[in-house]
């Protein structure tokens, strides 16, 4: 990718990082004290991180060796895969900023179809595994509450309810997607909306044939490569599973849940609740506001305070501030002097 174009995506990035700073309502006393408390968890979370975006890594990695060699180096992945989340974090609609930024750079390692299929593959199974990790909580949700230990009225089997038809309907898409490929499907859904038909339109009639090798490349990932398909999911959605100690830490901090599996439990179900939420409000940047709603409300129907609901969803975000930082500082490093060996 030329620098030029790099130079744009950091500023965009950095922009929203710095918009988000100056709209971030907390004070610095409050802030400075949350992260005294926090301690040597804070430090436990940030390593959780790291592997959490390993496992990220080692799926694309799989997902680009299910259709052919992968040339790119694991370090020079892990890099794109922090970089590409981190401007995901930092722009309105999530998508809009990451994903094309790591299509522009592995295009020169694996071609423009490779890498274009290889990215959306990602993304997919990202999100696939968001689907199955929301569908699971409900179950974990009833069988909790069929124990009496968390509450089941008329409003929370509403929400379960609404979680159920949410989730079954995204498993279905995604099981459909995968099966027939959904490129094709997507920019003829936006030839129907105004303002996009004119451009969907002749980009389907310029791009034709790279969208069905696209969408074959898709298909061929879950039809004849079951093995990265399945390997990639369980990384996916056990790292959905691990994201829970970072909620987990945090309420060992105040004795909340009643410790050990239990505890981790309901870091799991706050975790999934915040996360559905927060991702409804797709179009905020950095998810304001929804992501320290969904925490208030969950922390809430588990018994505990809002007080806990804050100091996590604090938590959480200075963790998110430092990785965006992070994924744009690797945006400006290790640039120079790449070789490409082998662009297919």
């Amino acid at each position: 990718m030329k620098n030029k174009t790099r130079n744009i995506f950091f500023a965009f990035g950095l922009i929203a990082v710095i918009v988000m700073l100056f709209t971030f309502k907390v004070s610095f006393a409050q802030l400075w004290a949350d992260i005294l408390h926090a301690g040597y968890w804070l430090w436990a979370i940030l390593a959780l991180w790291i592997l959490l975006y390993t496992m990220n890594a080692l799926t694309w990695r799989i997902i680009i060796q299910g259709s052919g060699p992968c040339p790119i180096p694991f370090w020079k992945i892990l890099k794109l895969t922090i970089t590409g989340f981190a401007l995901n974090y930092a722009t309105p609609a999530g998508l809009m900023g990451g994903e094309p930024y790591k299509i522009m750079e592995l295009k020169p390692y694996i071609g423009t179809q490779r890498a274009t299929s290889s990215v959306l593959l990602f993304a997919m199974m990202h999100i696939f595994a968001h689907f199955c990790f929301w569908a699971s909580s409900i179950i974990v949700y009833m069988v909790i509450a069929s124990f009496r230990l968390l509450p089941l009225g008329g409003g929370m089997i509403v929400v379960l309810l609404f979680m159920l038809c949410f989730c079954g309907g995204g498993i279905y898409l995604f099981i459909r997607g995968y099966k027939h490929g959904m490129v094709v499907k997507l920019i003829r859904f936006l030839s129907h909306i105004p303002g996009l038909k004119k451009w969907a339109c002749s980009f389907a009639e310029r791009h034709q044939e790279d969208l069905l090798k696209i969408d074959r490349q898709i298909s061929e990932l879950q039809s004849q490569n079951r093995r990265s398909f399945y390997t990639s999911f369980v990384l996916e959605y056990v790292g959905r599973v691990l994201q829970s100690l970072e909620i987990y830490f945090m309420l060992l901090l105040f004795d909340a849940g009643t410790g050990g599996g239990l505890t981790f439990v309901y870091a799991f179900l706050i975790l999934s609740f915040t996360s559905l939420f927060a991702n409804l409000l797709f179009f905020l940047p950095l998810q304001l506001g929804g992501r320290e709603g969904g925490f208030a409300m969950s922390v809430a129907q588990m018994g505990m305070t809002a007080d806990i609901g804050l100091f996590v969803s604090i938590i959480c975000r200075v963790r998110e501030l430092f990785f965006t930082a992070l994924g744009l500082l690797l945006m400006k490093i290790g640039n120079k002097n790449e070789k490409v060996k082998n662009v297919l």
